[in-house]
């Protein structure tokens, strides 16, 4: 997913994102650590997707305030 996609959405379909993103890392973390894990660099991608998004949740957030 890159940042045009996820700045085109909402702040309530951020949060179902963020939701659905944190779930894929425990999964990918529970496989991670039994030794099920074949694609590793689905991780890194995972993680930096989580933060893509928080950073722009968060900058929605504050735009509404303002």
């Amino acid at each position: 997913m890159n940042v045009s996609e996820i700045r085109d959405k909402s702040v309530d379909q951020l949060d179902d994102e963020l939701l659905k993103l944190k779930k894929e890392q425990f999964n990918l973390r529970f496989q991670q650590s039994s030794g099920q894990l074949e694609n590793t660099s689905r991780v890194k991608e995972v993680r930096r997707t989580i933060a893509r998004v928080l950073t722009i949740r968060n900058e929605k957030k504050a735009a509404e305030r303002a």
